[in-house]
């Protein structure tokens, strides 16, 4: 124990040691760089189109015609009301240069090659994961308007429905880590590891030391990260240091000095899959706040599920089809052998039903936030609701109002201590017509909630990476499980009910003496939330 305390404490010097250099490798380092290229293309680019506006200007007798077939185009595109709301209204300040940035972001061809990709994949895996009858036909007995989204979920992304599964609920990024570690140094034959952050720390490097023996043992070991964690968390080199190790790693949508939409489309999942028998997912990152070894924004609250069992061979496709977007040489099927084992007569739905799934941004299937607008919209007794940001859209508002109004106990904890003071000011912006409504909001005072928990009348409930904003909900890739009847739903309402204590009730009182900058910025962000 005196060991580990004093290793955390080591580690914890070093970071503070790497934040001391952090403004200069910033600077000067490679980020540095990064930059100042970006900065520099940015200048050329509005060069360029301060340039071709002129052209535009006499080509079309003024703006105003330019504009007006800009918004065009914009009002008939299929997308949501929101981002064309958002896009029309930059188009009407600055008509030319608006109009201009929205054609270049819009025709480049780079996201339609990826988007096309990952059809592919969807086409090559649909026949792996075949969806057990026997499965579909319990839950629609139980609960026909359950067994509906499943079969849309199915339908949408290819997912099955699964019995046979144990659920664990961990109500702290420190349970989940204890536990994970565990599971991994009982791995036999793989790892698979997908992050959206992974930083350097007492946790990586305990997990990085298990890796490296498990790799010694001759167990597989893959890990994939979100490009975005080269720029402040991870060395540029990390990944061919993985690799020297043994781990084959992959990077994903690495930053580059190019101006790309494919920045906003970021990898937000975190998966890890031991075998295709063991999987985890939730909130947790792999960097020492999750697990307050760092404090960042006070306390760190965060959620997480271990699901073992036939569940676990949904994140395992899922985790091989997004590795498999920028190759083709993958039998994806050799990796569900393992887990392919007949469960004992009458114990396939015993312990409920679980349903992991997939987001994909490019497919323009609003996954996500269909299954939460079912659970708000199916509730008889309550929802509650963990998040740390709140944005929703049109259709998740009148979701929760609607909730409300017909007498459901609506209730949401968002964090007191912002780590994004944007988000927060936007969050606050919805305060007023929510709690007018009936829908109660908490701030969770001792810091800041990162949980993406949302529960529904003891019964069902979803656990994962998916928060209440539009860059969850539209445009990174994000993956979760819905669960229904599932032992661990108790243990998920039982958390929220003990960090609803620790969290103050925003009052009407509060809303009008709220802070007048963080209000007036709130209403203006609101009109280009969806781009954010």
């Amino acid at each position: 124990m005196e060991n580990q305390l004093s290793r955390v404490k080591d580690i914890r010097d070093r970071s503070v040691d790497r934040g001391r250099r952090g403004m200069h490798h910033v600077i000067f380092g490679r980020t540095g760089v990064l930059m100042l290229f970006l900065l520099a293309e940015l200048l050329l680019l509005f060069l360029m189109l301060h340039f071709v506006a002129q052209y535009i200007y006499l080509f079309f007798g003024g703006h105003v015609v330019f504009a007006f077939l800009v918004l065009l185009l914009i009002i008939n595109r299929e997308e949501h009301p929101a981002f064309q709301l958002a896009w029309a209204s930059l188009v009407l300040l600055f008509p030319i240069f608006g109009g201009l940035l929205y054609l270049y972001l819009k025709l480049q061809p780079g996201m339609r090659v990826l988007a096309g990709r990952m059809q592919e994949m969807d086409r090559e895996t649909c026949n792996l994961l075949p969806q057990d009858s026997r499965i579909m036909r319990e839950l629609d007995l139980q609960n026909p308007r359950a067994a509906q989204l499943a079969y849309y979920i199915g339908r949408r992304q290819g997912y099955p429905l699964c019995g046979n599964t144990e659920v664990v609920y961990f109500s702290s990024g420190e349970e989940m880590f204890e536990e994970l570690k565990k599971q991994l140094q009982d791995a036999k034959h793989f790892i698979f590891l997908e992050y959206f952050i992974i930083s350097e720390g007492y946790m990586w490097e305990s997990i990085q030391e298990i890796l490296e023996q498990k790799v010694k043992e001759g167990v597989e070991v893959r890990l994939m990260y979100d490009g975005m964690n080269e720029l402040n968390n991870l060395p540029h080199d990390f990944s061919r240091e993985m690799k020297n190790l043994g781990i084959r790693c992959k990077v994903f949508s690495p930053v580059y000095p190019v101006i790309s939409t494919s920045y906003n489309n970021r990898d937000h999942r975190k998966i890890a899959v031991i075998d295709g028998l063991t999987a985890f997912t939730g909130g947790v990152n792999l960097a020492d706040e999750y697990i307050n070894c760092k404090e960042r924004f006070g306390h760190w609250k965060d959620a997480a599920i271990m699901m073992r069992g036939d569940a676990a061979r949904n994140f395992t496709v899922m985790f091989l089809k997004m590795w498999d977007v920028s190759e083709k040489s993958e039998n994806i099927a050799v990796y569900l052998k393992e887990s392919a084992k007949e469960p004992p007569a009458g114990s396939l739905t015993d312990g409920g039903f679980v349903l992991p799934y997939a987001t994909n941004p490019l497919a323009e299937t609003q996954t996500a936030e269909h299954v939460y607008l079912e659970i708000i919209n199916s509730a008889v007794r309550y929802v509650h609701i963990m998040t740390p940001y709140l944005v929703p859209d049109h259709e998740l508002m009148q979701a929760l109002i609607f909730a409300a109004q017909r007498g459901i106990d609506v209730k949401l904890i968002l964090p007191h201590i912002p780590d994004k003071k944007y988000a927060f000011a936007l969050a606050h912006s919805y305060y007023k017509t929510l709690v007018s409504a009936g829908v109660r909001i908490f701030e969770y005072t001792p810091g800041f909630i990162h949980s993406k928990v949302v529960i529904s009348d003891d019964i069902c409930g979803v656990v994962g990476a998916i928060n209440l904003d539009y860059r969850s909900l539209y445009l990174n890739f994000e993956c979760a499980a819905y669960l229904y009847n599932v032992p661990a739903i108790r243990d998920m309402e039982a958390d929220f009910k003990k960090t609803l204590i620790e969290s103050q009730l925003v009052t009407a009182f509060d809303i009008r003496h709220d802070k007048v900058l963080r209000k007036l910025a709130g209403h203006v962000l609101k009109v280009i939330a969806p781009l954010m």
